[in-house]
């Protein structure tokens, strides 16, 4: 098999794991079977596939693939995967299955999109910049779930001061009732914040690659994890404290602040962030 075809096959793989992750996440902090369910056979699909490779690569070396730090990575992440599974058909421990794919992510993005491990030098720059465009189009989509997470509180802080004011009429049955907008909010940043957090990764993973000399005291930097940590917060707020109401719209409000300094301040005052500018 070409190298362009291996390429093509181990980025779907990381497409394919990184839906995984995400439903894992889901099911994690809202306790949804159905997307257990699914994020279980995805990431049973990413074993097969990582077993094929592994043994295709034994059979064209006519060896165990662990001499080399590339080959251990891969087996290091077949090996993750493989718990990974183990854990959540035999055990149904929720907390250590998604821990265990976020760290088997890591190490797989690290071995797949590593330039020298290709013969071919042009492959290698093809790969990184579309490790960079994987990185940015998770990055966008993670803002746009925040976004929609702001508008629903928005109009949930709009409904509360209309019924706080007894404002009945039209403009009050059109908007959807607090509850609703309250979960809506909600569910939009259970999306977000796994894609922004996969983003940063495969982000790392490109800085890495090609500007080893970053600093990582950079704006941009500083601001995307700083915009994880806000949100984070929220999840925390509302999950583990039972924070909701106007208390936790406001928080949300002021996390979509940072949203939006992170996009387009910090984006100019980075370094390396060119293409936000």
């Amino acid at each position: 098999m070409s190298d362009i075809h291996m390429a093509r096959l181990h980025e779907l793989t990381v497409i394919i794991y990184a839906l995984s992750v995400l439903l894992y996440f889901f099911d994690f902090i809202h306790h949804n079977r159905k997307a257990n369910r699914v994020a279980f056979w995805l990431l049973a699909f990413v074993w097969i596939l990582q077993t094929a490779f592994l043994l295709f690569y034994m059979v064209n070396t006519g060896r165990f693939p662990v001499l080399t730090i590339m080959e251990g990575l891969y087996f290091y992440a077949w090996i993750l995967v493989s718990l990974s599974l183990g854990i959540n058909h035999l055990l149904k421990m929720d907390f250590i299955v998604f821990f265990t794919n976020i760290l088997g992510f890591i190490v797989m993005a690290i071995h797949i999109f590593a330039p020298h491990q290709y013969e071919s030098h042009v492959l290698g720059e093809q790969l990184i910049s579309e490790l960079l465009l994987i990185h940015i189009t998770m990055a966008i989509l993670s803002y746009g779930a925040f976004s929609m997470s702001f508008v629903f509180s928005v109009l949930y802080l709009l409904q509360y001061d209309l019924l706080k004011r007894k404002k009945w009429g039209t403009r009050l049955v059109r908007i959807a009732d607090l509850p609703r907008l309250e979960q809506f909010s909600y569910l939009h940043v259970v999306a977000g914040v796994p894609m922004l957090l996969l983003s940063l990764i495969l982000g790392m993973q490109w800085a890495f690659i090609k500007v080893p000399e970053m600093p990582w005291y950079d704006m941009k930097v500083i601001g995307s994890f700083l915009l994880l940590a806000f949100y984070s917060i929220y999840l925390y707020l509302r999950i583990v404290r039972g924070m909701s109401g106007k208390s936790l719209a406001l928080w949300n409000v002021a996390s979509f602040l940072i949203v939006l300094i992170n996009f387009f301040l910090f984006g100019k005052l980075s370094s390396f962030h060119f293409w936000y500018s």
